[in-house]
């Protein structure tokens, strides 16, 4: 199992059309060799497993969480600040490759990865 440091930012969006590298995740998470969520290791590393939302001059840091509807961005206690992430576990996390999330205001944003790391 190996963790991976992963930085998603805002791809061409309505009212973004050339996206915007102040407005994404940071993502600390387990893939396996194909780059996907490695959903096995998660149990053992998941207090590692933690997430920075940026937009603009906002910051937040949560963590990655599995539920019964699938994967989240979890902040705070209870699911009202929660950010769903479309088919988290379906995605290859590759450089180039997107993914979608629900943020707070309820607006399915896509993101791009423009980072993934290998951590010590």
């Amino acid at each position: 199992m190996t963790l991976f440091s992963i930085r998603l930012e805002l791809a061409r969006n309505p009212g973004a059309p050339s996206g915007d590298a102040n407005h994404g995740y940071d993502l600390i998470a387990p893939l396996d060799a194909q780059g996907r969520l490695d959903k096995a290791a998660f149990p053992a590393v998941k207090e590692r497993c933690v997430v920075r939302h940026f937009a603009g001059g906002h910051q937040e840091k949560g963590k990655l969480v599995e539920s019964a509807d699938g994967w989240r961005f979890d902040y705070r206690k209870g699911d009202a600040d929660d950010e769903p992430v479309f088919r988290l576990d379906a995605h290859a996390f590759k450089v180039g490759e997107y993914i979608s999330v629900t943020e707070h205001d309820g607006v399915m944003r896509t993101f791009k990865v423009v980072a993934v790391d290998k951590l010590a």
